[in-house]
């Protein structure tokens, strides 16, 4: 059933119609536009990390499918349709379990869509202070085909970004086979050295995890892993913009290495994430929501994800990056498209695109979002309670 809505486009401000079902029909511009329409019209938009939300951990083989479907419901209010549910460095058996729980919710739960694939972060990551981030230690290991495999089968093949260390002996091999299943390598949580990541992406990584996260407090002037990957223009990195993983210099600085092409916004949202202070455990990490939405290990010593929303990373991009809107929402939405594989989604608001848009007021003095409705594949998904 064909679908209407208008609305400014984020691209020029102009008011356009779209029309739209399971997939984009057409985008019309209204000339002149009609007094009245304040509301701006985007795709929806995509994170291709998210932990957990709203009390939910996705690490955890035993997160019950009903708080799962919970979950992603709180993540439509963000104006997000598209999710990259991750699961962190763990246990073989934990990080199966968690994997084999997530692939039941996309089968089985009527928003289960909404999971477009699944993002394993770890467990082929640096087991180095620093570098591995809150990843327990003892769970950081070298990369192996096999265990690749029974991930692969537990997430019924629908791991499509796997962010791993390229420090390890056979890593280029591994990445090499890994990328030739279809799947997104991604670096991050490494300490590797620049030959070894310009033998990773010559083996076909194509991503930055997080860039500036998960690293040593203190890094040789340079060479450094940090500079490598800003350098190499074949990687596209993926940033946390909460305002406390990045200063706004080093984030400024990135994106002009990167370019706004190869940027893409993530949130590393953990399951305490729209949630009131207070401690919380992501798998077997014990954490401290804080007032200011920062998430640390119980201890304080180091970040472990974030609290973030996806429109609020939005809005920080404009706020401390000094991006506009249509900059900051491309690094959400066809840039996370492209680099994560979703299909349909690259072009934008284009004919023949997934019918996956999100309505919002955008206030241009304030740089702030507000989102009003949210639709996946032509379906209301969300809609703000007047």
């Amino acid at each position: 059933m064909t679908q209407k809505c208008f609305g400014r486009d984020y691209r020029s401000g102009d008011v356009i119609r779209v029309d739209f079902g399971a997939a984009i029909e057409s985008v019309d511009e209204i000339s002149p536009a009609p007094p009245g329409i304040e509301t701006w019209i985007a795709p929806a938009f995509i994170d291709l990390q998210v932990n957990g939300f709203a009390g939910v951990d996705y690490c955890s083989p035993r997160s019950p499918l009903e708080e799962i479907a919970r979950s992603i419901d709180e993540q439509f209010a963000t104006g997000v349709a598209r999710i990259y549910p991750t699961v962190i460095t763990g246990g073989a058996e934990d990080m199966q379990g968690a994997l084999r729980n997530l692939a039941r919710a996309k089968r089985e739960l009527p928003n289960g869509d909404a999971f477009e694939a699944i993002h394993a972060e770890g467990p082929f990551i640096s087991a180095e202070d620093g570098p591995r981030g809150a990843h327990p230690l003892r769970h950081c290991r070298p990369p192996s085909l096999e265990e690749w495999k029974r991930m692969q089968d537990a997430a019924e093949g629908h791991i499509r970004i796997l962010t791993m260390s390229p420090e390890y002996d056979g890593a280029a091999a591994f990445i090499e086979e890994v990328v030739s299943q279809g799947v997104v390598v991604s670096i991050g949580h490494t300490k590797a050295s620049t030959a070894q990541i310009r033998d990773a992406v010559a083996a076909g990584a194509t991503m930055s995890t997080h860039l500036g996260n998960g690293a040593h407090t203190v890094l040789p002037r340079h060479p450094n892993y940090i500079w490598d990957q800003m350098a190499e223009d074949r990687l596209t990195a993926s940033f946390i913009v909460d305002g406390i993983h990045l200063s706004d210099n080093f984030l400024k600085v990135a994106l002009r290495a990167k370019g706004i092409e190869r940027s893409v916004l993530i949130t590393d949202a953990v399951m305490p994430a729209g949630c009131a202070p207070g401690p919380y455990k992501l798998g077997e990490v014990e954490v401290t929501l804080h007032p200011g939405d920062r998430v640390t290990l119980r201890d304080g010593t180091r970040l472990a994800g974030s609290a973030l929303k996806m429109h609020v990373g939005i809005q920080n991009l404009m706020r401390h990056a000094g991006l506009s809107l249509r900059d900051a929402v491309t690094m959400a939405t066809t840039n996370a498209a492209r680099a994560g594989r979703v299909g349909r989604r690259i072009r934008g608001l284009n004919p023949g695109e997934r019918g996956d848009l999100v309505e919002f007021a955008f206030d241009p003095a304030n740089k702030a979002i507000d989102v009003h409705r949210t639709w996946l594949s032509g379906k209301l998904v969300y809609e703000k309670a007047v």
